[in-house]
């Protein structure tokens, strides 16, 4: 048995409570008694994650521009739900198919991950979708510009050590996935 203690909220306010950002400031007691009166939390929303894999043993990833960092990323399709208003399962294949125009004929979840739990609020909801097959156009969100990528397989890995693919969560995912599918 550990013996980790929890730090304690004394007081907690919303600093900033935007439809597009919630921060909220904490003032805490760590358990050696020091008390922090400025610690800030990110409010994120849910993420819902789907690992696609084509028949032909492809990925389907999204390519997109990312402002914080102003670059272009490849990730895992993915989008953010708020899970008192949708199930993580409904979200991850609504934005799927929304960003791809494509549908997993088998679906299944394979893991919940925080993103960055000393900060932020929000978990990964991943999910492999297999065998998926097109059934329409991309239905893309006002902020959205994504041009879709397949990526055999075996050819994954070599991206991710090259840095072509780098964002934590869809490398997450796909370790995980992966794993999971023997590939």
């Amino acid at each position: 048995m550990s013996n980790l203690k929890k730090w304690k909220t004394l007081k907690s306010k919303m600093v900033l409570d935007n439809p597009w950002c919630q921060v909220r400031q904490d003032e805490i007691e760590l358990p050696n008694g020091k008390i922090i009166d400025d610690y800030f939390v990110s409010i994120k929303p849910d993420v819902a994650m789907v690992l696609p894999i084509t028949p032909n043993r492809e990925i389907i990833f999204v390519r997109q521009y990312r402002h914080a960092v102003g670059e272009f990323f490849l990730e895992l399709p993915a989008g953010n739900f708020d899970p008192r208003k949708e199930s993580a399962e409904i979200a991850a294949i609504r934005e799927f198919t929304e960003e791809t125009g494509y549908i997993p004929q088998e679906f299944k979840k394979i893991g919940t991950l925080y993103d960055k739990p000393s900060k932020d609020t929000n978990k990964i909801h991943l999910f492999l979708g297999e065998n998926v097959s097109k059934v329409g156009e991309q239905k893309l969100d006002i902020t959205e510009e994504i041009e879709i990528i397949f990526i055999p397989i075996e050819s994954v890995l070599d991206k991710i050590i090259q840095g072509e693919i780098s964002v934590a969560g869809t490398v997450a995912a796909l370790f995980l996935g992966l794993t999971l599918i023997n590939y």
